[in-house]
């Protein structure tokens, strides 16, 4: 069964597949750290699932708004139009944390916090934390982790 390691130190996320390492992506994490409370900005830690995959066979660089495909595809000039946008592009696998009150319900749910693993614009792909609280990936990486893991898939993030 695949599990996904996420290393905020290393900006890396690792598909591990009965002990082998599959795939290693760079990533970007929160630029406010690690934390798991509600409007943080951070990148929870902890244990968590992949509670929903979204956005099988959309084009690559399809735009979400709120968890939907606005049937926008991502370019320079869209990005000129909608300069505060958090682009969310892709695919997005949505998380959900495991261990009660660090990363699970009240204040510190992952899951109503909205923090996905998804695609971005390369530009915002710098090695560095840069993201609002998600784990941000290239486009093409993102597409093709989706498709190698399932809901339920376990997600540690440290």
């Amino acid at each position: 069964m695949n599990k996904i390691n996420i290393s905020i130190a290393k900006q890396q996320l690792n598909l591990i597949n009965d002990n082998q390492l599959i795939h290693c992506y760079s990533v970007s994490t929160a630029k406010n750290g690690i934390g798991e409370k509600m409007g943080s900005g951070c990148t929870p830690s902890g244990e968590h699932i992949i509670r929903a995959k979204i956005g099988m066979n959309q084009p690559l660089n399809s735009v979400f708004i709120g968890r939907r495909a606005t049937g926008e595809i991502y370019s320079a000039d869209l990005a000129k139009k909608h300069p505060y946008r958090d682009w969310i592009l892709t695919r997005i696998l949505w998380l959900g944390g495991l261990e009660p009150y660090k990363n699970r319900y009240g204040q510190v749910d992952t899951t109503w916090r909205y923090i996905y693993i998804h695609g971005s614009p390369e530009h915002l792909l710098q090695g560095k934390p840069e993201s609002h609280g998600c784990i941000r990936m290239k486009n093409t990486d993102i597409i093709e982790l989706f498709d190698l893991v399932d809901t339920q898939t376990k997600v540690y993030i440290n």
